[in-house]
């Protein structure tokens, strides 16, 4: 019976290697987290053009200029409208296709990769 009584749980040491992988992929999630609030929040940017009448936007500039201000609203930085999407009109639609790639250092030479590709049909009011 001194078998079940020298069994009381993980050691400290077990202990400590739990706590180190815990705290890897909370620090994984912490860096890549802000990249995918940016991209729902770039969702709803694009999005409000077609549930918004009162914006009137007409033409790919328009739309553009509303996209810098959204970013602007919601403190997106480090990237540009033009350069992560490509606007065009198709059928009093516009056809917004967003494409981009976010890289955050993990260790050393090791990167995190979030890659956004997502089209979106949004109707002109």
């Amino acid at each position: 019976m001194t078998f079940a009584r020298s069994q009381k749980g993980m050691s400290f040491l077990s202990w400590m290697v739990v706590l180190a992988v815990v705290a890897f992929f909370a620090s994984m999630v912490f860096k890549m987290l802000p990249h995918y609030l940016d991209y729902m929040s770039l969702e709803k940017i694009i999005t409000s053009v077609e549930t918004d009448p009162s914006f009137e936007i007409r033409t790919v500039s328009d739309f553009y200029g509303h996209v810098m201000k959204g970013m602007e609203t919601n403190s997106i930085r480090g990237v540009s409208p033009k350069d992560i999407m490509q606007v065009k009109i198709e059928n009093n639609d516009f056809v917004v296709h967003l494409n981009y790639e976010k890289r955050e250092p993990l260790i050393q030479n090791l990167d995190l990769v979030a890659k956004f590709d997502k089209e979106f049909r949004v109707r002109a009011p």
